[in-house]
């Protein structure tokens, strides 16, 4: 009887960390690249565009039986959190155009208390006493970063526009990974990251033709950061967190993505010299310690 070779202890916590920068360096990324006046919409749309098209050759290798297969509900589902995927990118990263990328960061990184609230609310799933928590001190938090941001000068163009879309992204992304866990059961993952990244492109492409949005007239420097985003924060860095919950907990997973916006607070302060007001920086404490009660309860 064979076993699969298990790797060395160490190497799940190093591919998480290698995963964290990655992800982390998205909103840094995005930041560049509207600088080289790429539109908020391109840019999501190549982010994912771009992921698609490199795992395309991957996904029909390994699963091109799979993916024969497919039932029209799957067929629905995949287009559903595809939607869902899309639209938590293009309201994320337009969020970075109007607020800081701390609360930006901070704010699209609160999926487990909607995922929470929405066990709750629709799946009638009792929250955890530590879920209560964490949903209190985020929701803290949060009063915290739109009060500071909204006093501030130096927090954005308009920081409360910023900080909605962010939230937004965040529910969004919250509803892509409720359809994506009923997916994911009966798919293995280079089928669904195709399935759902291929159909969020799809939906992206379809909105900036709509839009007019110019995608192809970029610079040099444009798509060079546009494929840093597609192979860096979408591919290493997601499929680092999906690899390490086979030798890791779930809740060890959760908590270290709450590194993602303290590393790209850092970044964007050593990057654009973004610093911190004193009311940002106790909502960003609390936002974080709700998330992580939050994660936490939700595992338990």
């Amino acid at each position: 009887m064979s076993h699969t070779a298990q790797p060395a202890r160490w190497l799940p916590f190093v591919v998480l960390g290698i995963g964290l920068i990655a992800v982390s360096l998205g909103a840094i990324f995005a930041r560049l690249a509207q600088a080289e006046q790429v539109s908020s919409l391109a840019v999501a749309t190549w982010r994912l565009g771009l992921a698609a098209i490199i795992i395309t050759p991957l996904a029909l290798m390994q699963s091109h039986r799979e993916l024969a297969r497919l039932s029209r509900r799957q067929l629905g589902l995949a287009l559903a959190a595809g939607l869902f995927l899309a639209l938590h990118f293009a309201a994320w990263i337009s969020s970075l155009e109007y607020t800081s990328v701390a609360s930006s960061t901070a704010l699209v990184t609160t999926n487990p208390l909607w995922i929470g609230l929405a066990s709750f609310l629709i799946f009638r799933e009792t929250p955890t006493r530590m879920m209560l928590g964490g949903i209190a001190l985020s929701f803290a938090g949060s009063l915290f970063i739109f009060w500071s941001d909204s006093q501030s000068a130096s927090a954005g163009s308009q920081p409360m526009l910023g900080n909605l879309l962010a939230l937004a992204g965040s529910w969004c992304f919250s509803a892509y990974l409720l359809i994506g866990r009923r997916l994911r059961a009966g798919l293995g993952l280079p089928a669904y990251i195709w399935l759902a990244y291929g159909a969020a492109a799809l939906f992206l492409f379809a909105a900036s033709g709509a839009g007019g949005v110019e995608l192809f007239a970029l610079s040099g420097p444009a798509w060079l950061l546009l494929l840093a985003m597609a192979l860096g924060p979408q591919l290493l860095g997601h499929t680092a967190y999906n690899w390490s919950l086979r030798y890791v907990s779930a809740t060890f997973v959760a908590v270290v993505t709450l590194g993602e916006p303290v590393v790209s607070a850092l970044l964007a302060f050593l990057i654009f010299s973004e610093g911190f007001a004193p009311l940002q920086f106790v909502g960003f404490s609390l936002l974080l310690a709700g998330i992580y009660l939050a994660a936490k309860g939700e595992r338990s």
